[in-house]
């Protein structure tokens, strides 16, 4: 073996040693109640922990992984994680060579939910390849019961599951995925989606710029939705109040059971079913059919009216009002209150 040999393998074993090392797991306890998880760039994975309190897993990846710091600050009552960029300037291959995005965000590795001005006094560009230090973070966070963490991420993807207690997840471009939820859990995000499965607890909001929101399985107090542009799908959900407000999209609500009920899209179809009869349901749409079905037990005041389009009902009404785009009366004993309006599109009630 010449010594020009022995010197390249030597090279070759200190640099996959350094690799393997560095691809080594760091981690990261957090204490308190509070808890506060900052990660420009990477994945991060949430599940249910044991103990009392938060631990967060730390893979540093990229070609310069080695540059990205962690930093761990607070008191006893709650903790905050930063995952610090040291450049302004980030490359993310796994998005893609077209991938390019701006944000504003503190020195110190913080933000306020990208729409705080208080902490925009840097600003990164992150793109899927080009000029930059290539460098991400991936999470992996465990939970135990009680806890209220907030979990904020630019670019990326979040998917929780099986947590107990007060979640917040604020991202700029990331698909959020959450199942098995108990507790409140808040969803904001810039772009992306998010789908939410088997939720129950006080709450449930879910905040969407644009991407699909997708809700399969809910038992909560209250749940709202909006989307800025894309389609809503909720199905199997109980909550003593539901609204949905999306800009551009069709919305479409399965199995639903719900006392108050308010949905309101600007261009897109409605389709409804309740399986009771509503205390209060307010429909509005710019443009586009709704399709409300509902329980053979029906007992509401009903208000219909469409600047263009018929209107038909399975239920026998006791007319107050007849118009071809105005219908008021009364179905039952009239004890709740039912309104729909939309711009152009059908009306139809159907009985379930």
């Amino acid at each position: 073996m010449s010594i020009q040999t022995s010197a390249l393998r030597a090279f070759a074993l200190i640099a996959t040693t350094a690799t393997v090392a560095f691809a080594q797991t760091e981690r990261r306890t957090l204490t308190g109640r509070d808890i506060t998880i900052y990660d420009l760039v990477g994945s991060v994975t949430v599940e249910h922990g044991s103990g009392s309190d938060v631990i967060v897993e730390i893979t540093r990846r990229g070609a310069d992984a080695r540059r990205l710091e962690i930093d761990v600050v607070g008191d006893g009552s709650g903790q905050s994680l930063r995952v610090i960029f040291p450049d302004e300037d980030i490359v993310y291959p796994i998005l893609g060579r077209r991938y390019n995005a701006d944000f504003q965000l503190g020195r110190d590795g913080r933000w306020g939910g990208f729409r705080d001005s208080r902490f925009s006094n840097r600003r990164v560009r992150v793109r899927g390849e080009g000029r930059g230090i290539e460098a991400w973070a991936d999470l992996r966070v465990t939970i135990p019961s009680g806890k209220r963490v907030a979990i904020n991420v630019g670019v990326g993807e979040v998917n929780a599951s099986g947590v107990n207690g007060d979640l917040g997840i604020d991202v700029a471009s990331a698909r959020v995925t959450v199942a098995g939820h108990t507790g409140t859990l808040r969803l904001d995000t810039g772009s992306g989606g998010a789908e939410v499965r088997d939720v129950k607890g006080e709450e449930l909001s879910v905040d969407v710029g644009s991407g699909r929101v997708s809700v399969f399985g809910a038992d909560v107090r209250r749940m709202t939705v909006e989307s800025g542009s894309g389609g809503v799908t909720i199905d199997r959900v109980n909550a003593g109040e539901l609204s949905v407000d999306v800009g551009s999209g069709g919305v479409r609500i399965d199995r639903a059971t719900s006392d108050r009920v308010r949905v309101e899209t600007g261009s897109g179809g409605v389709s409804l079913e309740l399986s009771n009869s509503p205390t209060t349901l307010d429909v509005e749409s710019g443009s586009g059919t709704v399709t409300l079905s509902l329980p053979a037990n029906l007992d509401a005041e009903i208000d219909v009216e469409t600047g263009s389009g018929g209107i038909d009902s399975d239920f026998p009404v006791s007319v107050n009002r007849m118009s071809r785009n105005r219908l008021r009366g009364v179905v039952g004993r009239g004890a709740g209150r039912i309104r729909v309006e939309t711009g152009s599109g059908s009306v139809r009630l159907r009985r379930v």
